[in-house]
């Protein structure tokens, strides 16, 4: 049997006299997720009797909230693929992605991807739910990954991502020495006119910043410590090109494959509140093997 996500809340006497919808409010649970709880089999009860947003609360009422089913869509098979898990609860996953996996499937490559993975492991678990990704990477970027179990989770984390309260920090190799110690790209990043892919630096472009920091100097590239203030599409691959250093591996934007077969592009840091514990949590991922090497070279 599987598993419907359920929210649920012992009331305080300081919630004494609130109509539900109110509190469910301060609990950021949309009025658009609300309309689905009463029309796509969803439920709201208040000390197991069914109720509407209307109910008045009263101290030691249990309020449960069960969401309704979450299907993935029927174009996304599940597919039984092995998933470095960091951290898993009934909330939220932390997964540590090889570089060459898609996060979500594409026309390239429509099977082999996280999101297959997850639903596999979903289906395996009996959890009832689609795929929610919180931090996407590209295909070729190795490293940490941030999944919400359920459509409500994601928009709790959307809300954090909006303060800048989930914290990534990534790890890259750059072609040629980069003097500076630590700096910021400050650039607005669009969309190449000719190319679906690729990107630039435009002015008409969308905010972007990008923060770096070297952590070692070798002969003809610069190992890097970077983090965003902003998610664009490529940006950390779009803004070191821009500068001159793009990154070992990455045709795309200028680099060459001559040390590594793809972008030395790797998160290694992840760091958010937990959307019910409420506690910081931070993960951390080291390099794989092919980024490893890079770091073993003569200086």
């Amino acid at each position: 049997m599987t598993k419907q996500f359920i929210l649920q809340w012992k009331i305080e006497p300081s919630a004494e006299g609130t109509f539900i919808r109110d509190f469910l409010k301060e609990k950021s649970i949309s009025k658009t997720a609300l309309t689905d709880i009463k029309f796509k089999g969803g439920q709201i009860a208040v000390n197991g009797q069914t109720v509407t947003v209307r109910y008045k609360l009263e101290t030691d009422d249990l309020l449960v909230v069960k969401f309704p089913p979450e299907l993935p869509s029927a174009s996304l098979q599940g597919e039984d693929i092995s998933l470095h898990i960091l951290y898993e609860d009934d909330y939220l996953l932390v997964i540590n992605k090889r570089a060459g996996m898609n996060t979500i499937p594409s026309r390239e490559h429509p099977s082999g991807s996280l999101a297959n993975a997850l639903i596999g492991h979903y289906n395996k678990s009996g959890i009832q739910a689609t795929v929610h990704i919180v931090t996407r990477l590209d295909r070729d970027t190795s490293g940490l990954v941030l999944i919400a179990k359920h459509r409500h989770i994601h928009h709790l984390f959307s809300q954090q991502q909006l303060k800048n309260e989930v914290e990534r920090i990534y790890e890259a190799f750059a072609e040629g020495v980069i003097s500076k110690q630590n700096g910021m790209i400050n650039e607005p990043i669009a969309r190449k006119e000719d190319s679906i892919i690729e990107r630039q630096v435009h002015p008409h472009g969308k905010k972007a910043s990008t923060h770096y920091k070297v952590i070692n100097r070798y002969e003809t590239y610069t190992h890097l410590e970077l983090s965003l203030e902003t998610g664009r599409t490529h940006q950390i691959r779009v803004h070191l090109s821009y500068i001159g250093h793009p990154l070992l591996g990455d045709e795309l934007y200028g680099g060459s494959k001559q040390r590594i077969s793809r972008q030395a592009l790797h998160c290694s840091k992840i760091s958010f509140i937990h959307p019910f514990t409420k506690e910081r949590l931070q993960f951390c991922a080291p390099l794989q093997e092919d980024m490893r090497i890079l770091q073993q070279n003569e200086k």
